[in-house]
Formats: C-alpha cells, structure tokens, sequence
C-alpha cells in the first residue's frame, strides 16, 4: 500500500474491525448481509474511506478499511453500525426481535505489526468458516 498525500498530511491509516449482532445471533445471511454490505459500502464512500476488504458472516463482520487521519476506528465502527441498525431493522422483522441489532464492543487494530496482505488472506480464510 502506497502512502496518501494531501496538501499537509503524508498518511497510511489501516484499520482491521470485527464486530457482532447482540448476542452473536447468526442473523446476517442471504438478503441480510446483501443489504449490510450495500450500507456499509455506501457510508464508506460517503466518508472518503477505501474498503480493502469486508466479509460479512452470519454472526459478525470483518472491515479491513484505510480511513483519513481526522477520523478514529469508533467513528468508522460507529458509523456502519448506525446505518445498518436503522436501516436493516426497518426492513427486516426478524431483527427487531433482538433487543438491538449490534453489541456495544467491536475489535480494532492497526496494520502496524503485520502486512495488510496477511490480515486479507485471514479475512479471506475467514469466508470458508
């Protein structure tokens, strides 16, 4: 990966990010995670963050993402969480079953100490779950 320039920041900002459905519910299958994708690739581009690599499984989600120093992992978790919620609860009865669609801990870490092609190949790997 290529360091980002703008007109006062030279930048690498590479997060990896996992959470999970309340209760690590298998909900996100078939239609479900099909529509996740589509709001989380949206709200990405809306904010300017490049998707390196997302994997949605039935019970929680992986988001290799390259963010802009002005922006934290919270915001970034944040943000896909809220749109998804709203947007998935509306649409979809079963999910309002559950007393909210995502738990309030998520995992983040940078792609300091290892390469962001290992980090791909696991969440690669993690498809074959």
């Amino acid at each position: 990966m290529k360091y980002q320039r703008d007109e006062h920041r030279v930048h690498l900002i590479v997060y990896h990010l996992v959470w999970c459905p309340k209760r690590r519910k298998a909900v996100l299958g078939g239609e479900i995670a099909q529509d996740c994708r589509a709001l989380i690739e949206q709200k990405c581009a809306e904010k300017g963050w490049t998707i390196l690599a997302l994997v949605i499984q039935p019970d929680h989600i992986h988001l290799f993402v390259r963010i802009w120093p002005a922006d934290s992992a919270a915001e970034v978790v944040k943000e896909c969480k809220g749109i998804t919620a709203r947007h998935l609860r509306t649409k979809y009865v079963v999910l309002r079953r559950l007393p909210s669609l995502w738990t309030r801990s998520y995992f983040a870490s940078t792609a300091g100490d290892v390469s962001p092609e290992l980090i791909q190949r696991y969440i690669a790997a993690q498809k074959g779950l």
